[in-house]
């Protein structure tokens, strides 16, 4: 038999590995910062950039996008040419993918501290960065499927089937997420509202935890463990039920994080079934994994990278149990908007994505400049160090998570609330936010020990950049089954065929949660009362959203006694007919803001952005100053109104022609309310004053952007009035 020779890319690998080392340092970097400032707020008080809510989704990103991305794509383009014996398609895609990529992060790098931001969870990046996304992802997939029908190796390995699952899937998660109309360059509104954005971002934000953090680092999983450990896969039935099942389950879950909300009982039961289902899946893929090591638990002791592996897959493990046990509605009517959710999102993060990272980058490294690693003492060192570093990061905040719902929930015997004041309850978890610090700390100063340890096995290496393999060409054989080949052994040798039944099974749950949801108009019942926001208003959220507000705070009273002596009437689907995109929140560092509207004055919400603390002793709120000084930029209200209208929300011509005056009116109403505050007059005057003196010019705070986002505080809510049992005896008279 002819033995063909070829050389694999390792060039493309390199890049993609010292890519996930720098970012991921710039990510933890940033994430790291973002702990301290739970404890010293006023860090970095006055530099609009660096504020929590602008770093909070450039901290996500640069983790999933850039530090997990990047893995990803190493482990992918090293293991594909191996699996299939072939190099990579094309040169020129690999580098596409790369350099596109790195792009795409810089991009996001730049425009999330500026406060361009959809808000969405894991999906705050704006629509031409969306686009640009889709375009590389486009690539890379194109890169990989043309390797696979260039492949020398007949049957598909596990992990290349976790591969095009995972491109198939991600790609239809992105592209029907992301659908939004753009008012301009960096400014778009999405194409669903309220409840449907919701459900529609949920079902694209938990598959991205699902086809992004874990479907291709099942595949990693399938490819190096065994060759760190020189062992066969455990189990080659238990791969094919763990794959299908997996993907087919996976799918239907992200309902589970909308429990108790304004979205429809069926759809949120439906959540909690297939999450529950979804542990035998998980389970078994862990089991498979774990297995893979028997016989070979002696070289676990000595292996660093099997012992990032075991952890990582015990992290999968883990975290794939609580994910079905929150799901269950008792469950998390105790964990949802407390920092239970950030401890349970790090372990899957720092664990499961981070360790196996770091277990594939110590086998890599020494391969790919073929020498051995510098010091296999500081990988261990490494091991440890960051194996602490998660213990301390998570412990202190599933502790924090109880104590919240304890007293969130907690009732004095008349029937009011033991604690009131929602800032008690910050102040007792304060001391679970320095271990949280100190756990972080740990778990970078790992980081540092792998970019040291890898750059001094570069320096004693030599690199290999096209590595020569050989293999026999693939043979023809006919198309149908063989005699006595199963099902599956034939579709392994059908790429076509097993991509498409995998975009069947994922597509199914789609098809079955959204559309309904977004086409039976019976599924979010409307509420005459209701209305769109005024343009001042609407310019006052774009604000909110742009400081990132609600990864703070949410918008979602629950049904729950203890929430409605809290913040008022639980939340109404129809209630958010008109908000592009929804703002639920996914945790409460500070109080629901759903019934805010009316609650304080004007001057309480102008003093309370200017100095939280001035307002609420014990905030650890920072302040956004800046508000109160920038001048509201008004030239693009049209433009945003008639988006609107493109998608739905009934602002009327006259509406539009008016917007300026009508933003003019309302602005000099709340500058004539914070007027009522002698301070604010004193202060206000006083600069007015100066800027006449020193001839400068003086933005009337009509016009400033603190009026805007009061406008919008001072409207939620509002729309919908409970008539209490009183007023409607009173009426009955």
């Amino acid at each position: 038999m002819d033995v063909q020779q070829f050389y694999y890319d390792n060039k493309i690998v390199k890049k993609f590995l010292y890519a996930t080392i720098f970012w991921g340092i710039i990510g933890m970097t940033v994430g790291l910062l973002l702990a301290f400032m739970f404890i010293f707020p006023q860090l970095t008080d006055g530099i609009s950039w660096l504020s929590f809510g602008r770093l909070r989704p450039l901290h996500t990103n640069a983790v999933i996008f850039a530090f997990v991305g990047n893995a990803i794509f190493a482990g992918v383009y090293y293991s594909s040419q191996r699996l299939l014996k072939a190099r990579m398609f094309s040169d020129a895609l690999s580098n596409i993918n790369f350099w596109g990529w790195q792009l795409i992060i810089v991009a996001a790098a730049v425009t999330l501290p500026l406060g361009f931001t959809s808000s969405k969870e894991y999906a705050e990046l704006e629509w031409p960065i969306d686009i640009a996304i889709a375009i590389i992802w486009v690539a890379f997939g194109w890169n990989l499927i043309g390797t696979i029908l260039k492949r020398r190796q007949r049957h598909l390995y596990v992990a290349i089937w976790f591969y095009l699952a995972t491109f198939v899937t991600v790609a239809v998660l992105h592209i029907f997420n992301s659908l939004a109309l753009p008012v301009s360059a960096l400014k778009s509104y999405s194409a669903y509202a309220g409840v449907q954005d919701a459900l529609v971002q949920w079902w694209y934000g938990h598959n991205a935890v699902a086809f992004f953090l874990t479907t291709p680092f099942l595949g990693l999983m399938y490819y190096f463990v065994p060759k760190a450990a020189n062992r066969p896969v455990y189990s080659y039935k238990l791969s094919i039920i763990h794959f299908w099942s997996l993907i087919f389950i996976y799918i239907w879950a992200g309902p589970h994080h909308l429990l108790y909300s304004a979205l429809p009982d069926w759809a949120q039961n439906l959540g909690v079934t297939f999450s529950v289902m979804l542990i035998m899946p998980s389970w078994g893929g862990m089991i498979n994994g774990l297995l893979t090591l028997r016989g070979a638990w002696d070289k676990v002791r000595t292996n660093p990278v099997l012992k990032f592996m075991v952890v990582a897959i015990t992290g999968y493990g883990m975290a794939t149990f609580e994910g079905p046990m929150l799901s269950l509605k008792n469950v998390n009517a105790i964990a949802h908007f407390t920092d239970w959710i950030i401890a349970h999102v790090h372990v899957g993060a720092l664990a499961w994505n981070g360790f196996l990272t770091f277990g594939m980058i110590y086998f890599l490294i020494p391969k790919l400049f073929k020498t051995k690693l510098h010091s296999v003492g500081l990988a261990n060192a490494h091991f440890w160090v960051g194996t602490l570093g998660i213990v301390l990061y998570s412990l202190p905040l599933y502790v924090a998570g109880f104590v919240q719902a304890l007293m969130w929930k907690d009732f004095n015997p008349d029937g009011t609330l033991v604690y009131g004041n929602f800032l008690e309850t910050v102040s007792e978890i304060m001391p679970m936010y320095w271990m949280r610090a100190i756990g972080g700390t740990l778990y970078i100063s790992g980081m540092f020990l792998l970019l040291y340890n890898v750059v001094m096995t570069i320096r004693s290496g030599s690199p290999v950049s096209d590595e020569l393999a050989e293999a026999a060409p693939l043979q023809r054989v006919k198309s149908g089954r063989i005699t006595g080949e199963a099902f599956h052994s034939w579709l392994e040798r059908k790429p076509i065929q097993l991509t498409i039944l995998a975009t069947i099974a994922i597509l199914i749950g789609g098809i079955v949660q959204i559309v309904p949801t977004l086409l039976v108009k019976s599924n979010v019942p409307t509420i005459t009362s209701v209305t769109p926001y005024t343009p001042l208003e609407l310019e006052g959220r774009d604000i909110y959203i742009r400081e990132g507000c609600v990864g703070c705070h949410s918008q979602m009273v629950r049904p729950f006694r203890s929430e409605v002596e809290r913040y008022g009437e639980y939340a109404k689907g129809g209630e958010y007919v008109y908000d592009r995109p929804f703002l639920w929140g996914s945790k409460r560092t500070g109080p629901d803001l759903l019934r805010v509207g009316g609650k304080y004055s004007d001057n309480w919400h102008f003093n309370h952005m200017y100095d939280p603390q001035s307002t609420s002793s014990g905030s650890i709120m920072p302040a956004y100053q800046w508000l109160i000084e920038n001048e509201l930029d008004k030239s693009s209200t049209e433009a945003k109104l008639k988006t609107m209208v493109s998608l739905g929300v009934p602002y009327t011509d006259k509406e539009i022609a008016n917007v300026q005056q009508s933003m003019l009116e309302q602005g000099i109403e709340i500058e004539q309310n914070l007027y009522n505050d002698p301070d604010f007059v004193k202060s206000y005057e006083a600069s007015k004053k100066y800027a006449e003196e020193n001839g400068l010019d003086f933005v009337e705070m009509r016009n400033r952007e603190i009026t805007a986002v009061i406008a919008y505080l001072q409207r939620l809510g509002t729309d919908i009035k409970i008539v209490q049992p009183e007023e409607t005896s009173a009426s009955a008279k």
